[in-house]
C-alpha cells in the first residue's frame, strides 16, 4: 500500500486530473448537505479532501472521522470553484475528491485544544506533559524547522570556511566554568565521577595546541542552573568555535557575515547596523544600564552627578552617582502607573527608590521639583536635552546600581511603548570587560568573567596596575537585549595565568591542580587562539522574537528543571545505586 505521493502542501492547479495519496492528521471536519469536507495536515501544510457516499465502498468510515485521527486518502485532484478558491492556502486552488480512506490512527480526546483556541495558554505542566501534541502547533513546530534550517546555514557557513566540525568528550572531568556541575559515577572507578560538560572550552584550547587552526560544533552543555525565561535548566546547545592565529578584530570580521547572513537570508530580517558597533563594556552600562542593551531604540541614561550633588536635594546631593532617563510622552502617566510599574522595575534592580519629575508646557512638575533653583532646572533641561513634553527618572546610588536600575527602566519603557523594531536585529559586540571584580559579600578579588582570557597588557598589567583597573580581551556579541556568547582572546602563557590566579587568590599548587592539563600542554607550544559559543536556542529567539527560551526547544524542562513528558529526573532502583557504590541518604 503507497501511504504518499505528495505532502499535505505541495499540491495545486498544475496537478489537476492526477490521482495522488495522501496521509496525514484530521485538521478539521465539516458535514454539508450530505458531502463531508475534511482539512488533511502534515508538517507540510493542509489541503481540503471532499468525500461523496457515491465515491467510497463505506462511507461510514468517512463518518467516523475525529479531531486528530491519522488517515490515508486516495483520490483525484480537483480545480475549486472561483468562489471556493481559498488564496490563503498554498493549495487553496484545489481539493481531493477521495475514492479510498483508511484510518491509520484513531485518537483519544485531546487533554487541551492544540488549534483554534481563544483561551489563554493552558497550565505549561501540562503542556509539557504532553509535548508531542503541543509540537503540533503551528508556532512551536515553525521554531523547530527554522532552529533546523538555521543549524544548516551555520554548518554550511563554517564548513565553506575551513573550519573543522570535531566532537569533544561528554564525559570529562569538574571545572570551575561558573556554575554546578551535573556529575556521572564511575562504575569501574569507585568513589571517582565524571561531569558532564559545561563547554568544551578546555578541549577546543587544547585543539588549537594540536595543531586544528578553524574547530566549531554545535555542542550540548549541562550546567546545574536555575531556569530563566532566557535560559534553559540543565542543558542547552552551543555555536562552539576557536581559531588560531587571529586577532579579536580578525576574529569579528570572519564571524559578523554569519549573524548577517541569518538575519538577512534565514529569519527575513534587517540588521541595525553593518559593521556592528563595538561599544566598552563601561559605556554601555553608563549609557544605556545595561551590558546587553537593546539598541532598536536609542532612550540613553544621563550621568548627572555633579548637577545632583551641587543641590539642595539630599538624597542627590550625598550620592555617588546620580542617573537621569528622559522618557518623551512619559508625563502622560499617573503617579499610581510610575509607582506601580516603572519604580517597581527600578527596585527590582535594587534602587533604593525612583525620583522623577514632568516636564510639561514648559514647566517642571513633581515632588521633588521644589529642591531645585529655577536655574538648576534650566541646566537640567540642557543635560537631558528636553524639547518636548517629557518625564525623567532619577536613580541615585553607586556606580552599579545607578546603571541597571536605571537600565531596567529603560527596558520596561521601550517595552511598554513599543519601541523597537520587531522586523530589526541590532547585533553588537561588547568590548572591554574588567578582567577582575570584587566580591560583593566576602571583599576579596575575583575574576569577573572567564579566568582562561587575555588580560589586556598582559603580564606587564598584572604587576603594575591595580586589578580592578584592569580589562580583559574578552567579548559579548548581543542583539535586541540578549547576551548571545561570551568569547575571548585566549591567556596562553603560564607565567600569565598563574599571576592572574594569584590575584584572585589561587596558589600555584591550586592551579595546578585544576588545570595542569592545559599548562602542561602550553608548554609545548601553544598558538595565540580566540573565539566563542554562542548559544544556539538564544539565536533562534533572537531571530524569531520569542521572549521564553521553552518555545524554541522541542522538550524543554520546566521552572524546577523537570521533563514532565519522560519523567525526569527519576530515582532508580537499588541494584543501579549499589552497583555505583551510591547510597540516598533521606533528609
Amino acid at each position: 500500500m503507497i501511504l504518499r505521493t505528495h505532502t499535505c502542501g505541495e499540491l495545486a492547479h498544475a496537478q489537476v486530473g492526477q490521482t495522488v495519496t495522501l496521509s496525514g492528521w484530521v485538521h478539521k471536519r465539516r458535514d454539508l448537505g450530505g458531502l463531508l469536507f475534511v482539512d488533511l495536515r502534515d508538517r507540510y501544510g493542509l489541503t481540503q479532501v471532499v468525500f461523496h457516499p457515491d465515491k467510497l465502498a463505506d462511507f461510514s468510515v468517512a463518518e467516523s472521522l475525529k479531531y486528530e485521527y491519522i488517515i490515508t486518502v486516495t483520490g483525484d485532484v480537483v480545480a475549486r470553484e472561483e468562489k471556493t478558491i481559498n488564496k490563503d492556502l498554498a493549495t487553496g486552488e484545489i481539493e481531493i475528491h477521495a475514492t479510498t480512506l483508511t484510518i491509520q490512527s484513531t485518537a483519544k480526546p485531546m487533554p487541551f485544544e492544540i488549534f483554534d483556541t481563544q483561551k489563554g495558554e493552558e497550565d505549561e505542566d501540562l503542556r509539557l506533559t504532553y509535548r508531542f501534541l503541543e509540537l503540533r502547533r503551528e508556532r512551536l513546530k515553525d521554531n523547530v524547522i527554522f532552529r533546523n534550517k538555521m543549524e544548516q546555514h551555520i554548518h554550511k557557513y563554517m564548513q565553506e570556511r575551513n573550519f573543522l566540525h570535531i566532537a569533544t568528550p561528554i564525559l570529562t572531568v569538574s571545572s570551575p566554568e561558573g556554575a554546578r556541575d551535573f556529575l556521572v559515577p564511575s562504575r569501574i572507578h569507585p568513589g571517582k565521577f565524571y561531569a558532564l560538560p559545561q563547554a568544551p572550552q578546555q578541549y577546543k584550547q587544547l585543539l588549537m595546541v594540536a595543531g586544528f587552526d578553524r574547530y566549531y560544533q554545535i555542542a550540548p552543555c549541562m550546567r546545574d542552573e536555575d531556569p530563566r525565561a532566557d535560559r534553559s535548566p540543565g542543558e542547552f546547545y552551543q555555536l562552539d568555535t576557536e581559531v588560531s592565529f587571529m586577532t579579536r578584530d580578525e576574529f569579528f570580521e570572519l564571524m559578523e557575515p554569519l549573524f548577517v547572513e541569518l538575519t538577512e537570508q534565514v529569519a527575513g530580517k534587517q540588521v541595525q547596523n553593518k559593521p556592528f558597533p563595538r561599544i566598552p563594556f563601561k559605556q554601555a552600562m553608563e549609557e544605556y544600564g545595561s551590558d546587553r542593551p537593546d539598541l532598536r531604540f536609542d532612550l540613553k541614561l544621563v550621568d548627572v552627578t555633579a548637577w545632583g550633588n551641587a543641590s539642595a536635594f539630599k538624597v542627590f546631593a550625598e550620592a555617588p552617582f546620580v542617573r537621569a532617563l528622559k522618557i518623551d510622552g512619559g508625563h502622560e502617566w499617573s503617579r499610581k502607573q510610575i509607582e506601580d510599574e516603572y519604580e517597581d522595575a527600578a527596585k527590582r534592580a535594587h534602587a533604593k527608590g525612583l525620583a522623577w519629575m514632568k516636564f510639561v508646557d514648559g514647566k517642571f512638575d513633581g515632588g521633588i521639583v521644589k529642591f531645585f533653583s529655577e536655574e538648576q532646572l534650566q541646566q537640567l533641561q540642557q543635560l537631558v536635552h528636553i524639547e518636548q513634553n517629557t518625564i525623567v527618572f532619577f536613580v541615585a546610588d553607586e556606580w552599579e546600581v545607578s546603571c541597571k536600575a536605571l537600565g531596567a527602566v529603560r527596558d520596561y519603557a521601550g517595552k511598554k511603548l513599543e519601541l523597537a523594531d520587531q522586523n530589526v536585529i541590532a547585533w553588537a559586540w561588547i568590548v572591554d570587560f574588567p578582567f577582575f571584580e570584587k566580591n560583593s559579600e566576602t571583599g576579596k578579588i575575583d575574576f569577573g568573567h572567564n579566568p582562561f582570557s587575555m588580560p589586556q597588557g598582559g603580564l606587564d598589567a598584572l604587576n603594575n596596575q591595580h586589578p580592578l583597573d584592569i580589562l580583559a580581551d574578552q567579548y559579548d556579541i548581543i542583539a535586541n537585549g540578549l547576551e548571545l556568547s561570551s568569547g575571548a582572546v585566549r591567556n596562553k602563557d603560564p607565567e600569565v595565568m598563574y599571576k592572574a590566579f594569584d590575584i584572585a587568590g589561587y596558589t600555584k599548587q591550586q592551579v595546578n591542580e585544576k588545570f595542569g592539563h592545559m599548562i602542561k600542554a602550553f608548554e609545548y607550544g601553544a598558538p595565540p587562539h580566540c573565539g566563542f559559543a554562542p548559544g544556539i536556542e538564544r539565536l533562534v529567539m533572537v531571530l524569531k522574537g520569542e521572549t521564553n527560551i521553552r518555545t524554541v526547544i522541542p522538550f524543554p524542562k520546566n521552572q524546577k528543571a523537570e521533563e514532565l513528558m519522560m519523567g525526569s529526573p527519576a530515582a532508580v532502583d537499588d541494584a543501579q545505586l549499589k552497583e555505583l557504590g551510591i547510597a540516598v541518604v533521606k533528609e
